[in-house]
């Protein structure tokens, strides 16, 4: 409120009326005065305590340095207090300072001056110009235009302004006053402060509006937020176009391209980035450089008036008012100072005995439940419109999950807002006036938590005691708590419990039971006798049995029994015991039903789907059985080594450890008319019964081919056609075909996509040059070479298929470089050598293929 002069002319009434008036215009006047000066010391001792705490100098050389940074940095003694308060180092000069230091002259430093005598500005200020340029609070002169402040002076004016802010919401309203002319042009101002959980929270908002503000209340710490990457960079971010800005942020606003720029700044208290500043502007063009400046100072003065207000937390409001010296709401005699809830001191209003409020605190701490103590918020007129809570005991807690002694100073309908006109408000209003106590009986209080509604049971009880109210509460939330739970439970197991009382007749079931057996529950419970209902026939003598001995022996039911439903059949799980009297007589039974038509329809499958393999396992085996049969009669090996003219042949063959699975692989080494030996050894692709036959039709038809006279090349021409005309038009098959001449001891060999053999000569191993060649059944016109290699006394020649080197996932260079090594160690010129060393260290544990070789040997 401000006076303005009264004129004796124009005022119409007599003159012992103006008279007075003008003496009540002077004395608000000096009492706002007073006020405002009071709180601008407030803020001077409170920096000039933080600056001895830290140096360590005396209360006049803290009041000189504040002074001297003032001048030096041409800011207002109360600036460069908030500075100080903010924890923040002694910024660089503003580029301003220098050019408008003339404005600050006189003033800055001076106790009493701009900083303490000018008051601050009115609250119907608010979304309004800032005040014009000239003396700080200085009225333009009538008929000219007014001029935008000198950012010196506007900071001035702000710093004087924050003096009076006990909230973070009066920041941001006086910051807003601020700011909404020019240079800055604001239309709304955001504060969000940081939470232990890195998440921001609104504390204070102007010109944004009511559903703004309720949208933003809490920003979660995520990406895509201008105000949290603020906060987590300690940079400022300045966001000047709307298209660009909205592909990388969430933009804060209903549509988001209602304010055109924004600026994000960080606010660093303690040396940590604590709140993020948001200046939202309809201004369609870049901050300038000055604005910019102007607006980090802004930040700057923030950080000390919110850690200023740390230590006072946002004062009680009546009828969004605040009380008088700030103070909410502070009855007179009621021996509290607010907020704190600590005990009024000499000087605090109604002068009550220090020390009352901490024996009251003391004895709620040893409280083994719920307790506060309310005193009464009164109204000019005398009406109780809130209470404060004044102590609290540690089991107390309100909706936003606050306990014990963190809601001291707080008021009720601020922990507890939807308890205002309930039953419980009348009660504690009653007992104030007459002094009798309150036992209100259960009663149900609605909340909205973290968007979820929420319902809870609470008894209380109230007594007078003085002016204030200790109220105690009991919640009956366990009972329903766990009736809820169980109901969970029920509907998350699909069982339900089932009570039949056999003396009464009396028969309890839970909800879900009726679901269960699709039960309409208009029609009531099903007797004993009934239960569960329509069984399937040849599930009926069983279970009646089981009933039959529950009753007679008191043997328990756990028995599953099918029922027809509307649904089709159903599976249910019974279990239910009797409960004797002293004779041994069944009086009661209870149990619980269950729905286990799902799990039974798995367990169904699941024994198909097991008998369907174990059949086909047999089939296999079966099968097996017979290609091996068939396997060993075209294949057979022999008992010991083959002497052919003058080599020495030993042969191996090896089956894979698969039991269901038969192998290709095949050998041939016999002597033909001539004195000549014909080797060959082959792989067909696949395995089982087809496998065998390709590998017959391929073994008798190679070897028939050769003896009787044709070329090795033309033998795999032929082959290949062979293979190509088969019932299977996909078989394939790798080959290795030779002809020994003992007169020259020359092999002559050729191969279809097989291994190349290994020459071991003189204890080192070497691969035999490959001739052209590829798979047989790959194409209709392959192309096939010859090559020679010559056989000296002590060489040997490995020929095998590819499951002696071949290893899934390695490279099959590893496998022949494996099996070289080997040869080289287990054969030697003097004799065979042993196969079944070497193929001990060149077969794994899991043998995955079959594995046909020969060593072919000239002894020395």
């Amino acid at each position: 409120m401000t006076s303005e002069p009264v004129k004796d002319e124009e005022s119409g009434v007599a003159p012992d009326v103006v008279a007075l008036a003008k003496i009540v215009a002077a004395l608000r006047a000096e009492n706002e005065r007073l006020h405002h000066q009071a709180s601008t010391a407030a803020v001077l001792e409170r920096a000039k305590g933080l600056l001895m705490a830290r140096s360590g100098c005396s209360a006049a050389e803290a009041h000189e340095e504040l002074t001297r940074r003032a001048r030096a940095d041409g800011r207002t003694l109360t600036e460069e207090c908030w500075i100080a308060l903010g924890d923040i180092p002694q910024a660089a000069r503003p580029p301003f300072a220098a050019a408008e230091g003339a404005a600050a002259e006189g003033t800055a430093g001076v106790p009493g001056a701009s900083d303490q005598g000018s008051p601050g500005p009115s609250r119907s200020m608010r979304h309004g110009p800032a005040p014009a340029a000239g003396r700080a609070g200085q009225a333009p002169e009538p008929g000219t235009e007014p001029r935008p402040p000198s950012p010196t002076a506007l900071l001035g004016e702000l710093g004087v302004a924050l003096t009076g802010a006990a909230c973070p919401q009066d920041v941001a309203e006086r910051l807003l006053d601020h700011l909404a002319g020019p240079p800055v042009r604001a239309d709304a101002v955001l504060l969000f402060s940081r939470t232990v959980h890195d998440a921001l929270e609104l504390t204070g908002h102007a010109g944004a509006g009511a559903a703004v503000a309720d949208q933003w209340r809490s920003v979660p710490p995520v990406g895509g937020f201008a105000a949290l990457e603020t906060v987590r960079r300690g940079e400022a971010v300045w966001l000047e176009d709307p298209v660009q800005d909205a592909q990388r942020y969430h933009l804060i606003g209903q549509p988001p391209q209602k304010w055109r720029t924004r600026a994000w700044l960080p606010v660093t208290t303690g040396g940590r980035v604590t709140a993020a500043l948001g200046v939202l502007r309809t201004v369609d063009a870049p901050f300038g450089e000055d604005v910019r400046e102007l607006l980090r100072s802004v930040a700057r003065l923030c950080a000390g008036s919110l850690r200023a207000g740390d230590l006072h937390p946002e004062p009680l409001r009546l009828n969004g008012r605040p009380g008088p010296s700030g103070r909410s709401g502070v009855p007179e005699g009621s021996g509290w100072c607010a907020p704190t809830g600590q005990p009024a001191q000499p000087g605090c209003p109604g002068g009550a005995e220090p020390g009352t409020a901490a024996l009251v605190q003391a004895v709620f701490d040893v409280l083994p439940g719920p307790a506060v103590l309310l005193t009464p918020l009164r109204s000019p007129a005398g009406d109780v419109e809130d209470f404060r809570i004044d102590a609290a005991a540690p089991e107390s807690v309100d909706i936003a999950g606050r306990r014990g002694r963190r809601l001291v100073g707080l008021r009720v309908l601020e922990c507890y807002p939807t308890v205002a006109g309930a039953d419980v408000w009348q009660g504690y209003l009653r007992t104030l006036t007459t002094g009798t106590p309150y036992e209100g009986g259960p009663f149900t209080y609605e909340e909205v938590v973290a968007g979820l509604r929420q319902r809870s049971v609470y008894s209380v009880r109230a007594a007078k005691l003085g002016d204030a109210l200790v109220v105690t509460w009991a919640g009956h939330d366990d009972v329903s708590r766990q009736q809820a739970l169980l109901a969970d439970l029920q509907r998350l197991g699909n069982l339900g419990w089932t009570d039949w009382n056999l003396v009464t007749g009396a028969i309890t079931w839970s909800p879900q039971v009726h679901t269960i057996l699709d039960h309409d529950p208009e029609s009531g419970p099903l007797p004993l006798d009934a239960f569960p209902g329509d069984v399937l026939p040849e599930d009926a003598p069983d279970f009646t049995r089981a009933l039959q001995g529950l009753l007679g022996a008191g043997t328990p039911v756990d028995h599953t029994v099918r029922i027809t439903t509307r649904g089709g059949v159903r599976h249910l799980r019974v279990v239910a015991e009797a409960v004797p009297d002293a004779h041994g007589t069944p009086v009661e039974v209870h149990g619980f039903v269950q729905d286990v038509t799902a799990q039974r329809t798995a367990e169904l499958a699941l024994t198909e789907t097991r008998q369907a393999v174990l059949a086909q396992r047999n089939v296999l085996q079966a099968e097996r059985t017979v290609a091996a049969r068939l396997q060993h009669a075209l294949l057979p090996l022999p008992g010991q080594s083959l002497n052919l003219g003058d080599l020495r042949v030993d042969v191996a063959y090896l089956p894979s450890h698969d039991d269901l699975n038969v192998g290709g692989d095949w050998y041939s080494a016999l002597e033909m008319p001539g004195g000549g030996v014909l080797f060959a050894v082959g792989d067909v692709a696949g395995h089982g019964i087809d496998a065998v036959a390709t590998m017959a039709q391929l073994r008798f038809t190679a070897k028939g081919m050769v003896v009787t006279g044709s070329s090795l090349t033309g033998a795999l021409h032929r082959l290949n056609t062979l293979l190509l005309h088969t019932r299977d038009h996909h078989a394939t098959a790798t080959l290795v075909l030779g002809r020994y001449d003992p007169a020259d001891r020359c092999l002559t060999w050729v191969q279809a996509g097989h291994p190349p053999p290994l020459l071991v000569r003189h204890g080192k191993a070497q691969f035999l040059s490959p001739p052209e060649g590829i798979l047989l059944g790959a194409t209709l016109r392959p192309s096939f070479g010859e090559a020679v290699c010559r056989i000296a006394p002590g060489d040997h020649l490995l020929l095998y298929t590819d499951g002696l080197v071949e290893r899934p996932r390695e490279h099959l260079d590893a496998g022949l470089g494996r099996l070289a090594r080997a040869a080289e160690t287990e054969l030697s010129a003097d004799g065979p050598g042993s196969l079944d060393t070497l193929l001990s260290r060149l077969l794994p544990d899991e043998q995955r293929d079959d594995v046909c070789l020969l060593d072919i040997h000239l002894p020395a």
